[in-house]
């Protein structure tokens, strides 16, 4: 199959249809929560977004040979996973805009925050106790290092310090990359995958997990309490390294696919790990 690349633009394009499959699972599962507190809040907190994570699921789900139909509801359970980390991390964070508009806590509180946080872990256990393949394990995987790389993000920054690039590593990889790593091993394992195909579907997750995530640093390269700024090289800028080192992790991304049937959605797969490392935003 020759591989063909799309501008950021463009395979945002191709991958509507699956964003909108996600939505769509998204407002389901939230009507089961109309008469809650929790239910406008949770509104707020899951507009918007690229819906990669989840995105990434269904197509690793299609070339393992699955029905992404079938994967929508694991598929939310990565993107509400995503949503409860972004209300913490903002807070964390000191944020006060996403994806165009103000913050979760901005417009709730702390408390709500905290507790609609709380809300979507218990959504997640339900969905996890819907599934018909056991996914807690590769979701509690990924929330555990999530929690660990973002410690380890807020002991750097409170020493206010150089920052080793084999420790920056670390924290993307735990931080972001994990639950990209999930999002596709979940997607193979529901189409029933067995061995390879769901060891390179993983890495193909991690791989383009961490390029995503370095992309993500580099474009908020001006905010000074990031710690990719102080990423400890031994010469050269900085920026223009770890730009270099997204672009390896991407292509190492692409050759995880390399023995994986030929398909559309491995071709959107090829893609995404251009995007992740050409996006402007």
């Amino acid at each position: 199959m020759q591989q063909t690349t799309s501008t950021p633009a463009e395979l945002l394009d191709k991958i509507a249809f699956y964003a909108k499959m996600v939505d769509e699972a998204l407002s389901g599962e939230l009507q089961n929560y109309l008469n809650s507190d929790f239910y406008e809040p949770l509104k707020y907190a899951l507009e918007g977004g690229k819906r990669i994570r989840p995105i990434i699921l269904l197509l690793s789900n299609k070339v393992a040979g699955g029905c992404e139909a079938d994967a929508l509801k694991e598929a939310v359970a990565v993107e509400l996973l995503h949503t409860e980390s972004i209300i913490h991390d903002d807070i964390i964070d000191d944020e006060t805009v996403r994806r165009g508009k103000p913050v979760f806590y901005l417009i709730y509180g702390f408390n709500t925050s905290l507790l609609t946080a709380d809300f979507v872990f218990g959504i997640i256990l339900s969905i996890v106790a819907r599934s018909k393949k056991n996914i807690a394990e590769d979701l509690a995987s990924a929330a555990l290092q999530m929690c660990e790389g973002e410690i380890m993000e807020m002991k750097i920054e409170a020493e206010n310090s150089e920052v080793p690039l084999d420790k920056y590593l670390l924290i993307v990889r735990k931080k972001t990359a994990s639950l990209f790593e999930a999002a596709a091993k979940i997607g193979a394992k529901l189409a029933s995958a067995q061995g390879e195909v769901v060891e390179a579907l993983a890495r193909y997750g991690l791989n383009i997990g961490i390029a995503y995530q370095i992309q993500d640093d580099i474009l908020d390269w001006n905010n000074g309490s990031k710690i990719a700024r102080r990423v400890k090289v031994s010469e050269g800028d900085a920026r223009k390294i770890l730009a270099e080192i997204a672009s390896r992790y991407a292509n190492e991304a692409k050759t995880n696919l390399r023995d994986l049937p030929d398909c559309e959605a491995k071709q959107i797969l090829y893609e995404i790990a251009d995007f992740a490392v050409n996006r402007l935003s």
